[in-house]
């Protein structure tokens, strides 16, 4: 992989392209290959299987330049995969086979999110080295000072306020764009800021928040319109609390396409039949909308607001990126990664846990709801 890349970066901007594309097309064409192959019954087909299984894990690991041992355990892990699919084609051993596929997956989960979680539990109740118990100090410590309790009330005041006004937004959007002439270009137009990540579109609100002197040439694209109209620049970073409300515009800004493209495909599954019937009953157009509409879509709206929840409670990059948590903008995950930084590791993992906490009883409600629907279907 190194040779190739170091190849690749000879070449002129303009060849470099085809050829990533025609790479990547290659993968996938081969990956539909042996996916079109996998449901075939024949001694050819099983061989093949069994070649893939075993090549393509070894191929991968060896391109990315891994270790020996790396090599030839992937390439024997396909092996043992191949072997237990085969074992459950036969009727016997299935759940030998579903405990084989399922380990890997479960062994990540444990490496990847069970065992970091009961580390940053333990460490949370221990000092700055990690080599003394401390019991609950670093909380008592977050909920003590004003800045603590400024970044915990900051990230209560995200998950209030985004999570409500970006759905709103979304469901006016879904539900005005919904049949309009010109549906398709709208829907792209309010989508297109998903597709920027959270630190580029901090760097474009920056730019957009940027204020200078009254007697200078304003570069920030609202304070010009301020000036414009006769006013005078704005800090809108530097003044508590609307910096907050400011950087909260962002996730806002960000998140409403997603919300339309979910909300809009929920409503267009709405049966027409009951559209109908309640005009026909003499319903005017919001309370069709009320009475049939919402309820219709509720399932979908959970999944929205919980989605997005989430995503404001673990907000850093748009905080880091514009304002490096200065003037009362910090929030838990900016500050769980400012402690860290400044060796007190103790603190981060308390401010971790908070996160946890607080992200837990979302998840619990959304996984409640989706169970809810699945007995009601």
């Amino acid at each position: 992989m190194t040779n190739f890349l170091q190849w690749l970066s000879t070449l002129p901007t303009l060849a470099q392209i085809p050829i990533i594309i025609g790479v990547f097309c290659a993968v996938v064409l081969l990956l539909l290959f042996l996916i079109e192959l996998a449901p075939r019954r024949g001694r050819r087909f099983t061989i093949i299987r069994a070649v893939a299984c075993v090549l393509f894990p070894l191929l991968m690991v060896a391109i990315l330049d891994s270790y020996t041992w790396a090599i030839v355990a992937a390439g024997f892990l396909g092996l043992l995969l191949f072997w237990l699919d085969y074992r459950s084609r036969h009727g016997a051993g299935y759940i030998f086979a579903l405990v084989g596929f399922l380990s890997p997956a479960l062994l990540l989960l444990a490496a990847g999110l069970v065992i970091p979680t009961i580390q940053t539990t333990v460490q949370s109740f221990m000092n700055s080295r990690g080599t003394e118990f401390v019991g609950l100090e670093n909380f008592i410590w977050i909920f003590t000072q004003p800045a603590g309790i400024r970044t915990v009330l900051n990230t209560i005041l995200w998950v209030l306020i985004a999570p409500a006004v970006s759905t709103i937004a979304g469901l006016a959007y879904a539900v005005f764009i919904d049949k309009s002439r010109g549906e398709k270009f709208f829907k792209i137009l309010v989508f297109m800021p998903m597709a920027i990540s959270f630190v580029g579109a901090s760097i474009i609100w920056r730019f957009v928040y940027t204020a200078r002197p009254a007697d200078s040439e304003q570069i920030g694209l609202l304070n010009q319109v301020i000036v414009w109209a006769g006013g005078e620049p704005v800090q809108f970073l530097q003044e508590s609390p609307w910096n907050t409300v400011a950087l909260i515009a962002v996730l806002i800004w960000v998140q409403t396409g997603f919300a339309m493209v979910i909300l809009s495909a929920a409503i267009k599954a709405v049966p027409l039949e009951q559209l109908e019937a309640a005009e026909l009953d003499g319903a005017n157009g919001w309370q069709r909308f009320a009475n049939v509409t919402l309820p219709g879509i509720r399932s979908s709206l959970v999944v929205v607001l919980t989605t997005i929840s989430i995503a404001s409670l673990k907000v850093f990059d748009i905080v880091r990126t514009m304002t490096a948590g200065a003037n009362d903008t910090s929030v838990i995950a900016n500050e769980m990664y400012t402690q860290f930084r400044n060796f007190e590791a103790g603190r981060s993992a308390a401010f971790a846990v908070i996160l946890f906490l607080m992200v837990m009883p979302i998840v619990i409600y959304n996984a409640r709801q989706i169970k809810m629907q699945r007995e009601m279907r």
